[in-house]
């Protein structure tokens, strides 16, 4: 099933960095946002994750994420994540840049993680930036607000028309451009800027493994692509690692 090309990265590179996308977190039964079934198909992504959106029916929005939140709260990373994290246990050199705010990687184990579009799990006022537990958020009934200030509590996820996180963005950029053995996972590859990683990486000299199972954008610069789900494909290449370590 895997060459033996990106056997041989496996064993010399340096530098590993995962990109993950909605995929992923769709085997552990988290809806994505586009496809068939996807949220966006029940709702418009302008009036709910937009802050003008969020001012004008704070109600409505946090209601939609609060659901999600409940969603999110009662799933599991599966063994795509926990696979991820072995991979950070093997190479010294390692990163997860992650599109999806549920939080997944960071419970399965996963230590040095960028992400870009934030944390559904995070929660702060829009004028002091204090931060909420999820626990007081649920907890609600009426519309959260600040017990400091009086200000508006947010989730903190990135809405449609806000800049990325600085800090998130520029450690990506970096592991990007560091990166020996780039994998691309569960992503579509169309949401920008966060598409560019993989382009960035390959520029740089990274070899391009996608897994998924079809084809998007990357495929196209990708020196591997394995078809299939990250929970079977990821714990099969880290038993490789392992067997080789072995021998």
């Amino acid at each position: 099933m895997f060459s033996e090309k990106l056997i041989q990265k496996l064993k010399s590179a340096e530098s590993v960095v995962f990109f993950t996308g909605a995929g992923i977190s769709a085997e552990s039964g988290v809806p994505t946002f586009r496809g068939e079934d996807g949220l966006w198909k029940k709702f418009k992504p302008e009036e709910l994750a937009n802050f003008d959106a969020f001012l004008k029916n704070t109600e409505l929005v946090w209601e939609w994420y609060k659901y999600r939140k409940q969603i999110i709260a009662n799933v599991q990373p599966n063994p795509g994540h926990y696979a991820i994290v072995e991979f950070e246990k093997i190479y010294k050199s390692f990163a997860v840049i992650t599109q999806n705010v549920d939080n997944l990687h960071r419970r399965a184990g996963s230590k040095n993680i960028f992400e870009l579009h934030g944390n559904i799990q995070h929660n702060y006022c829009i004028k002091c930036k204090k931060d909420f537990s999820d626990e007081l958020i649920l907890s609600k009934t009426e519309i959260p607000n600040c017990d400091v200030c009086g200000g508006l509590i947010r989730p903190g996820v990135v809405w449609f028309g806000e800049m990325l996180p600085e800090d998130q963005w520029n450690g990506a950029e970096r592991a990007a451009l560091s990166a020996d053995l780039f994998f691309s996972v569960g992503t579509s590859g169309i949401v920008y800027p966060a598409a560019s990683l993989p382009y960035l990486a390959k520029r740089n000299g990274a070899y391009i493994v996608e897994v998924n199972p079809d084809p998007t954008p990357i495929t196209e610069i990708a020196d591997e692509f394995l078809s299939g789900k990250s929970g079977v494909i990821l714990p099969q290449i880290v038993k490789i690692i392992l067997d080789e370590k072995e021998n």
